[in-house]
């Protein structure tokens, strides 16, 4: 049993936001079918690298859902996306404002069909405003929000946050923001309409830096590694590469220099004796730590650093992450076969509940792949089904794997 068993989700997303927020909802038990045009489908499975023709990128946030290939355009396609949506309990778009309304499938026209309906909208600027119709994607909105500006080296050009956090930032806004639509429709019956902007949902995390700026108009610059309001709280040189060292209370700070680095005389010498000086001197705290951490590689800092109790850890490549020990024994590798991949690994779910066992319930579905099936569940028959085979209202890329 899982939270959001008998939960019916039609998701016409695409690219990252929306189906980030539509795969966690399955994973927490919801049937997410997936609604995508004939032949292209969702953008993102254009996205090398492909295996047997099929986009590994897109097989990530597409897992554990149902394919549903028809057309929205024609007027049979959008008959059928009517009829699936009076038994749906979600409706979710990541089209710029205005274009659901357009095709037919926007708030207004299904919620005359199901007056209780959720249905969230993610874009990049939101519904209002006056930037409403600009297009948008996470690069606009790291620049936007000023990640750009606050990302990288000090004194480097604007560098992007190496995922695409806006993008997931909106994608986690929606899953929230929709679990509590879903709470308040089930105490009072009513439906819900959800405006998520990649914008606003960059914002909204951005918690220490609007205090900052709110206190005293400091608009933050980038720093590296270094954190804005505390120090030692960086990476620093190691013999081999690099360790994360996070001495940033008075507690932690003396124990790193009496046990680790073994200088207690830093702990009275006035250029670190508190944390404002050691803001205020925080360059040549950095040589002074790299002059030590130099001398030994990063496997026996780390080993210091646990000795002692103060937080520390390898700077890993992203190869390195997956194949951590920690993180294998967490279950953040999965295995699953995909229908035309073959087998193939992902990210698990990260959440581990007492009682409840979220988990990857299936590989993404190739394009179409439960387009039949989807809609006899809805009381399509099968004569009305092979014509729109036919005539192209509906689509599935590989009807040759059906019969397997």
């Amino acid at each position: 049993m899982l939270p959001l068993d008998g939960f019916r989700v039609l998701d016409l997303t695409r690219f990252l936001s929306g189906p980030y927020c539509t795969m966690v909802l399955a994973e927490f038990g919801a049937d997410v079918v997936k609604v995508e045009q004939p032949v292209t489908g969702d953008d993102s499975r254009r996205m090398a690298p492909k295996v047997n023709g099929e986009s590994y990128p897109f097989a990530m946030p597409n897992r554990s859902k149902r394919s549903v290939s028809l057309d929205l355009k024609s007027d049979r396609g959008r008959e059928l996306f009517h009829q699936l949506a009076r038994g749906a309990d979600l409706v979710i778009e990541n089209f710029r404002p205005g274009v659901a309304d357009r095709l037919g499938v926007g708030f207004e026209a299904l919620k005359a069909l199901k007056p209780d309906l959720l249905y969230c909208s993610i874009s990049g600027f939101g519904q209002t405003g006056p930037y409403r119709d600009r297009p948008g994607f996470d690069i606009m909105a790291q620049g936007v929000v000023g990640f750009l500006r606050m990302t990288g080296e000090p004194g480097g050009k604007p560098a992007k946050v190496g995922i695409a956090i806006n993008d997931i930032a909106a994608g986690v806004t929606a899953v929230y923001s929709i679990m509590a639509a879903e709470m308040h429709r089930r105490a009072t019956g009513e439906g819900q309409y959800i405006d998520i902007s990649l914008v606003d949902a960059g914002l909204a995390w951005t918690v220490w830096e609007s205090g900052a700026f709110f206190a005293d108009g400091e608009v933050p610059q980038p720093t590296g590694t270094r954190h804005r309001r505390s120090t030692p709280y960086q990476a620093y040189r190691t013999a081999d590469g690099y360790v994360v060292i996070g001495a940033n209370n008075d507690r932690l700070w003396l124990r790193l220099v009496n046990d680790v680095l073994q200088r207690p005389e830093w702990a009275q010498d006035p250029r670190f004796a508190t944390l404002p000086d050691r803001m205020a001197h925080i360059d040549e705290l950095e040589r002074a730590i790299e002059a030590i951490t130099t001398t030994a590689t990063t496997e026996e800092w780390i080993d210091r650093l646990d000795r002692a109790g103060v937080v520390g850890g390898p700077v890993l490549s992203y190869d390195e992450a997956l194949q951590d020990p920690h993180v294998l024994s967490r279950d953040m590798v999965v295995d699953v076969t995909h229908p035309v991949i073959g087998p193939m690994r992902t990210i698990g779910p990260p959440t581990k509940f007492s009682g409840l066992h979220p988990a990857v319930r299936g590989p993404a579905p190739w394009l179409g792949q439960h387009t039949a099936e989807v809609l006899r569940e809805a009381g399509v028959g099968d004569h009305d089904i092979k014509d729109l085979f036919t005539e192209g209202v509906l689509y599935d890329a590989h009807p040759d794997l059906q019969e397997r």
